[in-house]
């Protein structure tokens, strides 16, 4: 199986079986990354062919400084944040839309309390629970969260996916933390029976 690095060097030299196996690779990730962001399917296809359209177009400015999944990430970032920049000008969807997210995109982080008979809500309502927490994140919070504790990239990868340095990728992540942690200790107090998170 050919490396990523190869695969690269092949789609430069213009094998475009090679540039289709690097997007066979990484399209499910770049999705969900933009359908976090987004909070939109639709937006979330767009972003999927807009980082590989662009990412194909301006193939040669890759200098392989970062893993190209990292480099993918970053274009699709962007693009993500193009569309809620254009959404919330033209004000045609609520950025307040629920999310749907399977178990496999909850935080490791945040997975601190235990079901229990007497617990109020099952499963399905913590993550929906979850979910729209995250959602309430400012763009720039809520992306560091989801590449660090959602996707699992180093803080390293962050700062380069997103151009931040890196003592700006751990200041995001201590503020998304803190405040997700402060959103989600609000709800589990109102309704009780629910040992507080700690992040």
């Amino acid at each position: 199986m050919a490396t990523e690095q190869e695969l690269v060097e092949q789609a430069k030299r213009g094998d475009t079986s090679a540039f289709g196996e690097l997007v066979n690779r990484y399209e499910r990730n770049i999705y969900r990354l933009a359908r976090h962001i987004t909070q939109n399917e639709d937006d979330a296809e767009d972003v999927l062919q807009e980082t590989f359209l662009k990412a194909f177009a301006n193939l040669d400015q890759f200098q392989g400084h970062s893993k190209f999944y990292t480099w993918l990430v970053r274009i699709a970032v962007n693009e993500s944040l193009m569309k809620l920049r254009r959404r919330k000008a033209d004000r045609s969807v609520s950025l307040d839309e629920p999310v749907e997210t399977g178990e496999d995109s909850m935080p490791r982080e945040i997975a601190a309390w235990e079901e229990n008979p007497e617990q109020k809500y099952g499963r399905a309502e913590m993550n929906a629970i979850l979910s729209r927490a995250i959602d309430s994140l400012s763009p720039g919070f809520r992306t560091v969260f989801l590449l660090r504790d959602v996707e699992g990239f180093s803080t390293e990868e962050t700062a380069s996916a997103l151009k931040l340095s890196i003592p700006a990728v751990k200041s995001r992540l201590l503020r998304a933390r803190l405040q997700l942690r402060e959103k989600l200790n609000r709800i589990f107090r109102k309704h009780g029976n629910i040992t507080p998170v700690h992040l």
